[in-house]
């Protein structure tokens, strides 16, 4: 991805290199700072949303990513969480918001702390496979990444599905916009980063040890069953 300029100032190597976005778009070890932005943004996003609806007398648009009740894991961890694991570049995470941004649009629906989690897991999975080369995540296949975001595998398959039919299969992110993002990423987050874990990704080799937790902590049992959308 080559700089560009957005309203008189040029974006590319600097703001990837901010962001701990690596160029090559290979995956880089050590917490990267766009997980902490990108975290205080969906955070300080579902404070508004839930301000907003709470104090409204219209219903919010219940989707299939909807759980029942919201996880106890918070954003920071999960994000954390999917970084650790994966394995994949650095920046999956910002394609994966365009993605949450354009399914909250298409659907007409809030981020809220009862969809995030499985907007996030999924958006990052499709992203992981649209973008990355397969030679780095070959090994990461949908029951992997249930097990990494604490869902079952057909859940997996159904939110996976749900996501792509939502974008038309539009998965396609231009440099413009991914510059964008990153703008966005880092003008909004607005916190420096201070991991609330040491991440060594090296020691794990992308995948939970035997005497680690392989399965994320299950997320609340989610109503997509009940609803259309």
């Amino acid at each position: 991805m080559g700089a560009m300029m957005i309203k008189g100032k040029a974006v590319g190597s600097d703001l990837y290199a901010c962001l701990g976005i690596d160029k090559s778009g290979n995956w880089v070890p050590g917490a990267p700072r766009v997980l902490s932005l990108l975290s205080s943004i969906l955070e300080r996003s579902i404070q508004r949303n839930e301000k907003l609806v709470g104090g409204s007398r219209r219903m919010d648009v219940v989707t299939i990513f909807h759980g029942t009740k919201a996880p106890a894991l918070g954003i920071r961890q999960y994000v954390e969480r999917i970084f650790k694991y994966s394995k994949c570049s650095n920046s999956c995470f910002v394609v994966a918001l365009v993605y949450v941004d354009r399914f909250l649009e298409r659907m007409g629906a809030h981020l809220t702390s009862l969809n995030v989690h499985r907007l996030l897991i999924t958006s990052f999975m499709v992203a992981a496979k649209f973008i990355d080369d397969h030679r780095i995540c070959r090994c990461y296949n949908n029951a992997y990444y249930a097990k990494v975001g604490g869902v079952s595998t057909e859940e997996m398959n159904e939110l996976e599905m749900k996501l792509l039919f939502s974008l038309d299969f539009r998965l396609h992110v231009t440099t413009e916009v991914f510059n964008k993002y990153c703008l966005k990423i880092e003008r909004e987050g607005g916190v420096a980063y201070q991991p609330s874990q040491q991440i060594q990704g090296h020691l794990l080799g992308g995948r939970p040890k035997k005497d680690e937790n392989k399965r994320g902590p299950k997320l609340p049992g989610h109503r997509g069953r009940a609803c259309s959308t």
